[in-house]
């Protein structure tokens, strides 16, 4: 471990604890307006992601009692740790001329991450036998009748009615009471772009739709 390893990545997303102060959750992306971007493992066990100049992030994979917990998926590392008691989490696409490419760039800064921390690996998940990515059928998603006018709702609103809101089973025009954003603050774009960068979310909302569905059969 006696050089440094570098590699270029296509976007860097990372969230950091709002009493550290600054925006929680910042997403950089490699473009042609700005300098190429980079990850790198220091000789002395730094991770550090840099992007021309200017230093984004630094970590010590010798943080002593820090637990990391590092995920590989297709060309995405993720990385999960606590920082003087509150967690961070860390999200890097690597960049390549090809997907393959890429993948192989995430696969050979996981070997060298391996030196410092154990890294688990999520696999894409496997079309059907006999099925080309062309060939895949898009989801079913079901909407209200089309040119339905969507009802005006008064007051409050019950639990069902707002799960088939949301489900699309029923269109509804909200009070302003439940039309008020406070629950999200920044930039709601960069948050969901963090959000689509982690593996598990596809699953999450599926589990959430699923959730919503038990509401209605209840």
């Amino acid at each position: 471990m006696g050089t440094s390893h570098k590699w270029t990545l296509k976007r860097y997303g990372r969230y950091i604890p709002a009493s550290k102060g600054g925006t929680p959750l910042k997403l950089f992306e490699a473009n042609c307006d700005k300098p190429e971007m980079f990850m790198t493992i220091a000789a002395s066990g730094h991770l550090l992601i840099s992007q021309g100049q200017e230093s984004l992030d630094a970590v010590n994979l010798f943080g002593g009692s820090t637990v990391f917990k590092v995920q590989q998926k297709s060309d995405n590392l993720m990385l999960r740790f606590t920082d003087e008691g509150e967690r961070r989490m860390m999200r890097m696409q690597f960049h390549g001329s090809s997907r393959t490419e890429a993948i192989n760039g995430c696969s050979s800064a996981v070997k060298k991450l391996m030196e410092y921390t154990s890294v688990t690996a999520q696999e894409d998940a496997p079309l059907p036998p006999n099925q080309s990515p062309a060939e895949t059928p898009a989801p079913v998603i079901q909407q209200a009748a089309v040119g339905a006018e969507p009802e005006v709702a008064q007051g409050s609103v019950t639990i069902r009615r707002l799960t088939q809101h949301i489900l699309g089973e029923h269109a509804l025009i909200l009070p302003q009471l439940y039309r008020n954003n406070s629950m999200i603050q920044g930039d709601l774009g960069s948050t969901l772009r963090m959000l689509l960068m982690d593996p598990s979310f596809p699953a999450f909302v599926e589990k959430v739709e699923g959730e919503l569905k038990k509401i209605l059969s209840e």
